[in-house]
């Protein structure tokens, strides 16, 4: 029981770390990171959200994510936390708890497929 355990802790980790590391590859611009985090399937969409962040810059606040649930083969994160957009001493707010991201394994690794 205590392996099961483990593992699936194990699981839930994996998801809200990919989706941490995917918010802040989207901030800091690494389009190389961002596609490697992103499933087949939403990487040109993910790269289209990156271009919205070139003309400004942003960095994280207070980022927290959790595994929510499952749907099926695709695990539900949550976050807490904020993106802070600033364009010409112009700062804007973007909650993180707006969205559930949608993480798979693919290849043996976890990897962000969009939100709900």
């Amino acid at each position: 029981f205590l392996v099961l355990l483990v593992a699936c802790s194990d699981t839930k980790d994996a998801a809200a770390a990919t989706v941490e590391k995917y918010l802040s590859a989207l901030v800091s611009q690494n389009s190389d990171l961002i596609s490697n985090l992103s499933c087949k399937g939403w990487e040109q969409e993910a790269l289209l959200e990156l271009d919205s962040f070139q003309a400004v810059d942003a960095s994280l606040e207070g980022l927290n994510c959790e595994r929510t649930g499952d749907d099926g083969d695709v695990a539900l994160v949550v976050c807490e936390g904020k993106i802070i957009a600033s364009y010409n001493n112009e700062k804007q707010e973007l909650d993180l708890n707006v969205r559930t991201y949608e993480v798979i394994k693919a290849s043996g690794d976890m990897r962000v497929c969009g939100y709900r």
